[in-house]
């Protein structure tokens, strides 16, 4: 009885272990949907013609490798997210005036609760020329526009699981990384993995200038006559135009992309400030504190990157690798989204926690192995 029983256990012993290394020989060698960025160093910023003050002075940064999705976050994946965690974006919420009068002339007084309803920013097209200074013209504050509502109530996802998912506040992304494992990347990341090993280029697909053929931007004249010549009047699906050289798809044009970096327009003049006689930045993480003359009055402002559908020479060309743009963190609008990254640690970390999860699983096989 004692062998019976002694023989029954290296037998179960035995199976658990097999279990477990086929759950390690399964367990995936690279991140689903992502794609290694090798890191190296590149001159950072432009001084091309269509670019702003604040791309300049162009710099040397050296960044580690990382893996990157390969697409923005797309309908699907943040549903998987929401399903799984029950999360509610900013948008689909109620307005928090305390947050909300931060950023307004001191003495405005409260609206109505039925103007802090939950909403967020969509593009309306004016009928006619309108001055491109005044963004006014052509973003409106929409009741029940939210990530699963882009154009307002009565519009749906429905059919567009492989577009990028919009109306995404910085707490929005923060939340979907956590969930995911992974984190935003940094502005010099984002750089990096956009230019996909071209160095100095205007764009990333090289020098040639942008159309209909290489990303999803605005053709006609902005922001009133939109001619869709390569196809969208909105967003794009999300590997519909080219990849960069690093197999990256959508790093320019059809929508901005959150990264994690406080904005200022000065942060370039201080990091060569910074670097000294080395004249290379390691791994920046962006300014301490923000400032950003395009709304003075918010306590905070963050970067993001890529450009969107309504990117128009006349106007913004932030399709550009270079181009920056940022806003305070609970802003979301019909034109932003995001993308991940997860450093080789994160990943060895993720590997991990799916190994043990597989183990787990082969160690409680369920009735139909008891």
């Amino acid at each position: 009885m004692k062998r019976q029983t002694y023989l029954h256990r290296v037998s179960a012993l035995l199976l658990v272990t097999c279990f477990a290394a086929i759950a390690l020989a399964d367990a995936p060698k690279q991140p689903d949907g992502m794609a290694w960025i090798p890191g190296g160093e590149f001159v950072m910023g432009s001084t091309d013609p269509l670019s702003r003050v604040d791309e300049a002075p162009k710099h040397r940064v050296r960044v580690d490798g990382f893996w990157m999705d390969v697409t923005e976050v797309t309908n699907a994946q943040f549903c998987a997210f929401v399903d799984a965690t029950g999360y509610k974006t900013v948008a689909e919420r109620m307005v928090d005036w305390d947050e909300l009068k931060s950023q307004l002339p001191p003495g405005t007084p409260k609206p109505d609760d039925d103007a802090l309803q939950p909403g967020s920013l969509v593009f309306v097209s004016p009928d006619h020329p309108v001055q491109v200074a005044d963004y006014l013209q052509w973003w409106r504050w929409t009741r029940g526009a939210d990530w699963r509502h882009p154009t307002g109530p009565d519009s749906s996802i429905v059919g567009r699981d492989d577009d990028p998912v919009v109306h995404i506040a910085f707490e929005d992304a923060l939340a979907y990384c956590k969930w995911a494992g992974k984190r935003l990347p940094t502005e010099s990341e984002w750089e990096f993995a956009a230019r996909g090993g071209l160095s100095e280029k205007v764009n990333v697909w090289g020098d040639e200038p942008v159309d209909e053929t290489r990303a999803n931007i605005w053709q006609g004249t902005f922001p009133y006559e939109n001619t869709a010549a390569d196809g969208f009047a909105l967003v794009s699906p999300v590997k519909h135009f080219p990849p960069n050289g690093y197999g990256l798809y959508g790093m320019a044009g059809n929508v901005w992309e959150w990264c994690s970096d406080l904005y200022r327009p000065d942060e370039y003049a201080r990091r060569v400030k910074a670097a000294g006689q080395s004249g290379v930045t390691v791994n920046p993480k962006g300014p301490p504190r923000s400032f950003d003359p395009r709304n003075p009055r918010a306590l905070e402002s963050r970067v993001h990157r890529g450009g969107s559908f309504l990117c128009h020479d006349s106007y913004c060309a932030s399709y550009r690798p270079s181009a920056r743009m940022a806003c305070p963190p609970d802003t979301s609008s019909q034109n932003v989204g995001f993308r991940c990254v997860m450093t080789q640690e994160m990943w060895r970390a993720e590997q991990s926690r799916q190994s043990r999860n597989n183990s787990a699983a082969a160690n409680n096989p369920g009735p139909s192995g008891s």
